[in-house]
C-alpha cells in the first residue's frame, strides 16, 4: 500500500508540472535484426505514393537498392520535419536519416557521401518584381518563412541585407510553404530549388527568385557510433555516382521539371476544369481496355492538341490525338471524331509499348514509346544504336533522351539504319508530357486508389498518418496508414 501511494503521489506531481521527454525507442544494431530503420521526411522529393499507387521518390529508391544489396530488410519512418530526422537519430531511434544537408558533422553524427546539390530559393507571388523585394526584405519591411536547415544561408544573405529577418518553421516542409505562400497565406519562403522546380508546376502563380542561396550537399548520416554501416554507405553511394545510378535517378524525377512554362502550366490546369469533363471518360474507357492510366492518355491528348479535336498539324496529322493519315487507316479509327482518335492512340501507345520491350521496367518503358509516338519507332531504335555504342543503357529514357538529338547529325544519323530525325523534339515533347502528367495527378484521383504492394522485405511507418499520396494537394483523401510493402 505504501509503494502504491508513493507511486500515485510521484504520477500526480508529475501531471501538475512539465512532462518529461519520452524515453527513446532504440533500435536494435541493424547486424543483429537484419534490418535497416530510416528516418526520411515525406515528400515529393524524397518518399510518396505515386500516381500508380507505388512508393517512390529518389530516397525510398536509393535506400530500397542500398538495402538489397547489403541483404537487410529496410523500414521507413515518415516524419514530418527536417529536426526530427536528426534528434531521433541521435537518440538512436534509427540507423539511417536520409536527404540531410551536410553541416551538422560533430554532432553526434557522420555524414556519407554527397549525392545530390540543391540551392535555398527565395519563392513569392507570381507577378512581383524580384529586385522590389529583395528591396523590401531588405528594409526589413517584411518576413520570410523557412525552414531550420535554411537559416544558415539567411544569416549568409543577411551580411548584404541587414535588415531581412525570418521566421523558422519547426514543423513542415518546403511543399507546405510553397502551398501557403500559393494559397496567399504567406509573402515569401525561403525552400529548397529542387521542390520548388517540381511545386511550379502545379502551383503556376508561384515565382522562384533568380538569385539563389550557396550550393547545399544532401547526404545520408548514421550515429557516430556505427561506423561500420558509414563505410558500407560510403561505397554504396560511390559506387551509384560512379555508374551513373544517381544520374538517372535524378533525370527520372527532376528532368522533365522545367519543360512547361508557368503560362502554359497555369492554362493547362484552367482547362483540366473546363475542357477535359468533355473527354474524361472516354479517356477512362480507352486507358481501361489497354491498361494505361487514364491520366497518361488525356496528357498526351493534351501534349498533341490541347483537347482540340478540330487541331491540325503542317505535317497533316489531325485530330485530338493528332494521328497521321496511315496510321488512322492502320487503326481503323476516323481521326476527326475524338472517340476514335482517343481509342485509336490508346491502342497505338499499347503496341508501342510491347514493340519496345516487355522486359524493360516502368516507367522507362512508357517514356520509349511515348518517344517512338512522337518521332517514330524507327528512328527510337536509332537513338537505342546509339546508345549501346556509346556504352550507355539503351533501356533507360535518361540515357536514350541524350542520344536521340544525335540523329541530326550526319556523323551519326548516317550511321543507322533510318537516318536523320529532329531527335530534339520527341526529348522535349515528352518532357513536357510528363510535367502535364504530374499536374494531372495532382488534380485527378486515379480510377482507384491502389495500395502499394506487399513484401517481406520493405515497411513503411507512418505513424502521423502524413499525406503521402501525390494527388493529395488537390484531392484531399482518407491518408494511406501505415503498411507493409
Amino acid at each position: 500500500m505504501k509503494r502504491f501511494l508513493m507511486a500515485l503521489t510521484a504520477l500526480l506531481l508529475a501531471g501538475c508540472g512539465e512532462l518529461t521527454e519520452a524515453p527513446a525507442q532504440k533500435v536494435l544494431p541493424w547486424v543483429e535484426s537484419k534490418e535497416l530503420v530510416v528516418l526520411v521526411q515525406n515528400g515529393p522529393t524524397t518518399l510518396y505514393v505515386d500516381a500508380d499507387g507505388n512508393y517512390a521518390g529518389l530516397e525510398y529508391d536509393l535506400m530500397t537498392r542500398f538495402a538489397e544489396q547489403n541483404g537487410l530488410k529496410v523500414r521507413f519512418i515518415i516524419t514530418g520535419n527536417h529536426g526530427e530526422v536528426l534528434t531521433r537519430l541521435k537518440r538512436g531511434e534509427a540507423h539511417v536519416g536520409v536527404a540531410l544537408q551536410k553541416g551538422f558533422e560533430g554532432e553526434g553524427l557522420k555524414f556519407g557521401p554527397a549525392y545530390q546539390s540543391i540551392q535555398p530559393v527565395l519563392v513569392f507571388k507570381a507577378g512581383l518584381n524580384e529586385a522590389n523585394v529583395w528591396k523590401r526584405l531588405g528594409a526589413g519591411d517584411a518576413v520570410v518563412k523557412t525552414l531550420p536547415q535554411y537559416v544558415h544561408s539567411l544569416n549568409q544573405i543577411k551580411t548584404r541585407l541587414a535588415g531581412l529577418t525570418w521566421d523558422v518553421v519547426e514543423d513542415g516542409d518546403s511543399e507546405t510553404l510553397i502551398e501557403r505562400v500559393a494559397k496567399g497565406e504567406v509573402d515569401y519562403a525561403l525552400v529548397e530549388s529542387h521542390a520548388a522546380d517540381v511545386a511550379q508546376n502545379y502551383f503556376p502563380n508561384v515565382a522562384i527568385a533568380e538569385e539563389r542561396g550557396g550550393a547545399q550537399q544532401l547526404a545520408w548520416a548514421v550515429p557516430d557510433s556505427d561506423p561500420e554501416l558509414l563505410a558500407k554507405i560510403n561505397a554504396f553511394i560511390g559506387q551509384q555516382m560512379a555508374d551513373g545510378s544517381v544520374r538517372v535517378l535524378l533525370d527520372r524525377y527532376y528532368g522533365h521539371v522545367n519543360r512547361v512554362g508557368v503560362g502554359d502550366a497555369q492554362v493547362f490546369q484552367e482547362r483540366i476544369g473546363t475542357v477535359l469533363p468533355r473527354y474524361r471518360k472516354w479517356f477512362k474507357e480507352a486507358a481501361g481496355q489497354y491498361d494505361i492510366d487514364w491520366r497518361l492518355l488525356a496528357a498526351l491528348g493534351y501534349a498533341e492538341s490541347h483537347w482540340n479535336p478540330d487541331a491540325v498539324s503542317p505535317y497533316g496529322v489531325r485530330g485530338l490525338m493528332m494521328l497521321t493519315g496511315n496510321t488512322a487507316s492502320y487503326l481503323g479509327v476516323d481521326r476527326l471524331d475524338p472517340y476514335q482518335s482517343i481509342m485509336g492512340a490508346a491502342r497505338l501507345l499499347d503496341e508501342l509499348r510491347n514493340r519496345v520491350g516487355k522486359d524493360i521496367a516502368e516507367p522507362d518503358r512508357t517514356w520509349l514509346a511515348l518517344a517512338a509516338y512522337n518521332v517514330g519507332l524507327g528512328h527510337l531504335e536509332d537513338a537505342r544504336t546509339l546508345a549501346r555504342r556509346q556504352g550507355k543503357n539503351p533501356d533507360a529514357w535518361a540515357d536514350v533522351k541524350t542520344t536521340l538529338p544525335l540523329l541530326r547529325n550526319p556523323e551519326y544519323f548516317r550511321t543507322v539504319k533510318y537516318g536523320y530525325a529532329r531527335g530534339g523534339e520527341p526529348v522535349i515533347y515528352v518532357g513536357k508530357l510528363q510535367s502535364y502528367y504530374d499536374i494531372l495527378a495532382r488534380h485527378e484521383p486515379p480510377e482507384m486508389l491502389a495500395q502499394p504492394e506487399s513484401t517481406e522485405l520493405i515497411t513503411i511507418d507512418n505513424p502521423a498518418n502524413l499525406p503521402l499520396e501525390i494527388n493529395s494537394k488537390f484531392k484531399p483523401q482518407v491518408p494511406m496508414r501505415s503498411a507493409s510493402l
